[in-house]
């Protein structure tokens, strides 16, 4: 089940708020808990035994490191849940990325190749293990108390607003408002005018623009116009799409009394890759900061272990959205030019480029890695990236040009100026008058369930990570 749907706005939603609302306060975190195994069991029940198994153990493991004094047990503890949430995370997401490359290796040596069974990669596991580790963590370090009640702790895990694509939650912050949140009528209407602008990014925007994004990647070896034209669609699609999912989060989440923390903070208008993670996908920058980058030593010893560091954590950050050898290079482009830009003076500044070309050369760098991100293989990506530079012809072709439509150019368009353009910003447009409010937002709703009927299908693009 997913939020773009007819069946979640309009069924599985008032139904558990319904529950939910009528329940007493000791039994909301079981009405949460079951509603979320519910959520994440209409796309596969088989995999449900996974994920409270990830959480059971990190659960149990923590506990142990809060108990023990012993220092030896408590590593060893934390070294068991790491390893099994780790090991459950590397089966899933990169068993068959390391077979079918041993397979080519042996093939290409003459042998017989590598034969397994294809491993399906259960939804939202990357997110869910993140939270898992950093639960883990967080309570070795003593940094947070481990959480007194197992029901919480599952609800926290399964939570089913970020459980498939985040944010990526850490329990210290959101463990007191297991105890007591306040819940209001301001709160819940604030909810559902976030869900209801994410659902429009989504339905809307994102999903406008997706299909001229698909179609120029589809295409062997796009010229310059198209593989600009694809590569700034799929920018601005991919924003939408997962900005658009994180509001929806954010959104159920005040329904519910809780706050989340945003995950974006208008990207596009950054004036440096290191800003650019200030503002993007802000729950993951800051987990890959506070449990990769500084365990790794951060910038404690010396400039160029600092550039080693910031490298080295966009490689992983890279490789945790997928196993392919295209998000590697992704993370490594990223942390390159983090890396640069410490070295010429980032940590101090807000910029280290000319002021005049900042953020449109920020915005190149961010689109030519999206290249990378989004094609399948390196094959597609270098086809794109030599179409970007006139080797492929420069015009569009009649095959494309003839499915050109222009509704998908003028959402690009609203998609541009709303990103650039932060008074737009989903948190801040038909905030001041409240019937204009709910009336905008009404109307945005009837919109976007219209082309969700329309519509054959509505995926998430961050499912898949």
């Amino acid at each position: 089940m997913i939020f773009s749907t007819s069946v979640f706005v309009f069924g599985f939603l008032p139904l558990f708020l319904t529950i939910y609302f009528l329940s007493p306060w000791r039994a909301r975190s079981l009405v949460i808990l079951v509603a979320s195994y519910a959520f994440y069991g209409w796309w596969r029940i088989e995999y449900l035994p996974l994920i409270f198994s990830i959480s059971m153990v990190s659960y149990l493991m923590a506990g142990a490191t809060h108990r023990w004094n012993d220092q030896r047990l408590r590593k060893s503890a934390l070294i068991v849940g790491l390893v099994f949430d780790l090991g459950a995370l590397g089966y899933f997401k990169y068993l068959n990325f390391f077979a079918d490359n041993i397979d080519g290796i042996l093939r290409f040596a003459g042998g017989d190749g590598l034969s397994l069974p294809e491993v399906l990669l259960p939804i939202g596991i990357s997110f869910h293990t993140f939270q898992s580790i950093s639960y883990l963590v967080d309570v070795y370090r003593k940094d947070t108390k481990p959480a007194q009640n197992v029901i919480d702790f599952l609800a926290f895990g399964a939570m089913f607003p970020q459980l498939i694509a985040g944010p990526v939650l850490r329990y210290k912050d959101v463990a007191d408002q297991f105890v007591s949140r306040a819940i209001s009528l301001e709160k819940f209407t604030a909810g559902v005018y976030r869900f209801v602008t994410g659902l429009a990014m989504k339905v809307l925007v994102a999903d406008s623009i997706a299909p001229l994004a698909n179609r120029i990647f589809a295409l062997p070896n796009p010229s310059f116009m198209e593989s600009w034209l694809g590569a700034i669609a799929y920018t601005f699609q991919l924003f939408f799409d997962f900005a658009g999912y994180s509001a929806m989060a954010i959104g159920l989440a005040l329904m519910m009394g809780f706050r989340f923390m945003e995950n974006f903070d208008a990207p596009y208008i950054a004036r440096s890759i290191t800003e650019f993670w200030k503002r993007w996908h802000i729950s993951l920058s800051t987990w890959l900061r506070d449990y990769l980058y500084i365990p790794l030593g951060g910038n404690k010893r010396g400039a160029r272990r600092t550039y080693i560091n910031l490298i080295l954590t966009m490689l992983l950050g890279g490789l945790w959205h997928g196993a392919n050898f295209t998000f590697l290079l992704w993370g490594a482009w990223h942390g390159t030019i983090m890396a640069i830009e410490r070295a010429l003076g980032a940590k101090n500044r807000e910029t280290v480029w000319p002021t005049a070309i900042a953020l449109p050369l920020t915005f190149l760098f961010v689109v030519l890695g999206w290249i990378m991100f989004r094609a399948p293989n390196l094959t597609t990506a270098i086809e794109f990236y030599a179409g970007m530079v006139g080797l492929n012809g420069f015009g569009i072709g009649t095959d494309l040009a003839w499915q050109l439509r222009k509704s998908e150019f003028l959402m690009l368009a609203v998609a541009v100026l709303i990103s650039f353009w932060p008074a737009l910003d989903n948190r801040l447009i038909l905030k001041f008058n409240p019937a204009l409010a709910a009336c905008g937002h009404g109307i945005l709703l009837v919109l976007s369930m219209t082309k969700l009927v329309a519509d054959t299908s509505s995926p998430f693009l961050y499912f898949q990570f």
